[in-house]
């Protein structure tokens, strides 16, 4: 199905943004509610099952936290994410330099944490039960911990030396996060260690010489933007501005030196791309100009181009239920 992926002529969904769309997410749950989030501020959410059973229709949306709400962000909101659990919840991040917790049913913020730079990235874990901690990326290079439990920022991360545009916890093992940042790094993190950092993964995988002038231990020759864990959880899928992907174990740390041509990323701020569930092979859906590429995860074949938008694509979300 993956393979022969083209534009939906009979579906679509309702035009409510005025200006462009940062960030998508479905919720886990069932599959059907989207949040979406735009370069103004406004949040949008959507029904995508089709209620009318005709062969043709379009997504609508249900609510949306509009410019005249008084709670909506001021300015673009970078990512959305649905409570892991259950749809009463979910959050909001953005150049505002807030992240807001909302209550699906008012639309107001139960929560709202503010920060000192801009918020490029958050991610709560979809499958941590004994913490509620969400990670949070911004123009500092701490990576801050907030408690859903507490409303405060339990802690902090300290390990890289510029600004963090993404973040992604493990969805193998609760309390191992990922984060990548401006200083050509990716760092895994196991939050309930006092150092915190358990690894900086190495594009030489340790067989640079010392003597190198090249900084030891770099992800990417460039800013690092956009990461993606596999669902296994067993490999983790890296961006970086030098126009390459790479596939590590998130075990060992290793570059799996599986070779995906140049990946164009023009991105001056976290790239947000995406990866299949629950086929074989697995695919990775990579934004590119007004296209989508799709690679496969494990041979770095670039398979096709998904063609249908006029502009730059900003986001993609990959939809299990329906591949």
């Amino acid at each position: 199905r993956v393979l022969s992926l083209e534009l939906n002529k009979d579906r679509d969904v309702e035009r409510i943004h005025g200006s462009g769309i940062n960030t998508l997410d479905i919720e886990p749950v069932e599959g059907r509610y989207m949040l979406s989030g735009g370069s103004d501020g406004v949040i949008v959410l959507y029904d995508l099952e089709n209620l009318s059973r005709k062969p043709s229709y379009t997504c609508k949306a249900l609510c949306s936290v509009g410019r005249s709400h008084p709670d909506v962000h001021k300015f673009s909101v970078e990512t959305v994410q649905w409570y892991p659990h259950d749809t009463g919840m979910f959050t909001s991040s953005s150049f505002d330099k807030t992240l807001k917790i909302w209550d699906t049913n008012t639309l107001q913020p139960a929560d709202v944490f503010h920060f000192e730079g801009t918020v490029y990235s958050h991610h709560m874990s979809p499958v941590a039960t004994k913490h509620c901690l969400i990670a949070v990326g911004t123009k500092s290079p701490k990576v801050q911990l907030c408690d859903l439990k507490s409303g405060s920022c339990s802690h902090i991360l300290q390990g890289h030396r510029q600004e963090v545009l993404a973040v992604s916890w493990s969805p193998r093992h609760e309390y191992v996060l990922a984060t990548a940042s401006a200083d050509s790094r990716v760092k895994l993190w196991d939050v309930r260690r006092a150092s915190g950092c358990l690894m900086t993964l190495d594009q030489h995988n340790g067989e640079k010489s010392k003597a190198s002038s090249e900084a030891a231990n770099t992800a990417h020759n460039g800013r690092v933007n956009g990461l993606c864990y596999t669902n296994d959880g067993l490999h983790l899928l890296t961006i970086g501005t030098d126009d390459r992907m790479r596939l590590w174990n998130s075990s060992t740390g290793e570059n799996t030196l599986v070779n995906y041509g140049k990946v164009c990323n023009e991105s001056r701020k976290g790239l947000k791309f995406t990866i299949s569930c629950g086929c074989n092979p697995e695919f990775a859906f990579v934004p590119h100009d007004s296209t989508i590429a799709v690679y496969t995860i494990f041979t770095g074949e670039l398979v096709t181009m998904l063609r249908g938008h006029y502009s730059t694509v900003d986001c993609c979300v990959f939809q299990p239920n329906f591949q």
